[in-house]
């Protein structure tokens, strides 16, 4: 006979003995564990990653033995870092300033102290050259005398040219010696010198020969024309107001732009104020 109640889940098997199976009530105390559990230390420990459950035996390398199971979190196993990998230390890196420069500056040797004495020696030439046309000084020709020689050339407009030339010889010259905008100097003195040049040949040619050595040859033009293209294309040096500028330090393009530039302007000058081909 059992009793009735709500304690009557708690009823022991043996006292239900006459009940069906299906109408037994479970102790508690009978959910013994299998002949396989290890203890309740087994429900809070993990198992590696490389191993399954229930095995003493490690598993291949499958996660946790089980189809489709996840991989662990990266907490479980953790990877043990490579001993290669070292921290990076600072580097420190040392300015580039006025030292640097003043040390690259000294590689160059003598070479803005030859650039120097180009530049002083053209640039005094044209100062001088400038100053026999415009006030006859050193035995120049004066204004009146310059006026004459570039009409008999066959030059239009000799009046205005005879000043414009005495005065773009020597603030060509000026900014020679001073080294301010060099590379617009020496393209300007490369333009008059081509356009001396073409009147040399013109006037030989006018009488029947052509000298390039002596007294009477036209070598004097071109050592000059070499001279001041070199400025163009080497640069005015550190000893000159261009020294802090690009075209100082590495004349490139803006160097050959200027070569072109002043042998264009010395070749139009002559088309358009000569109107004569010098070559013909």
């Amino acid at each position: 006979m059992t009793s009735q109640g709500p304690d009557s889940r708690w009823q022991r098997p043996d006292d239900s003995s006459d009940l069906p199976a299906s109408a037994r009530l479970v102790d508690p105390e009978d959910d013994l564990p299998s002949s396989t559990y290890g203890g309740d230390f087994e429900t809070t420990k993990i198992p590696p990653y490389n191993s399954g459950f229930g095995s003493s035996a490690p598993a291949p390398s499958t996660g946790y033995g089980l189809l489709h199971d996840p991989e662990p979190l990266p907490y479980v196993q953790p990877h043990a870092e490579p001993a290669s990998i070292t921290a990076a230390g600072p580097t420190e890196i040392g300015p580039v300033g006025a030292e640097e420069r003043a040390k690259a500056a000294g590689r160059r040797g003598t070479q803005d102290l030859g650039l120097l004495l180009l530049r002083v020696i053209i640039g005094v030439l044209f100062i001088a050259h400038g100053l026999q046309k415009a006030f006859g000084w050193w035995g120049g020709q004066g204004i009146d005398g310059f006026k004459t020689a570039l009409a008999d050339a066959g030059y239009q407009h000799a009046g205005v040219l005879t000043y414009v030339g005495a005065g773009a010889q020597i603030v060509v010259g000026v900014l020679l010696v001073l080294g301010l905008f060099t590379p617009i100097a020496a393209a300007g003195a490369v333009a008059y010198l081509v356009n001396s040049l073409l009147t040399v040949i013109s006037a030989q040619r006018h009488d029947g020969y052509l000298s390039v050595f002596g007294a009477d040859g036209m070598e004097y033009l071109v050592v000059l024309i070499a001279a001041a293209a070199s400025i163009i294309l080497v640069g005015p040096g550190r000893y000159g107001f261009d020294a802090g500028r690009g075209w100082a330090r590495r004349p490139f393009i803006g160097s050959f732009i200027a070569l072109v530039l002043g042998i264009g302007a010395g070749v139009a000058a002559w088309v358009f104020l000569h109107g004569n081909n010098p070559l013909s």
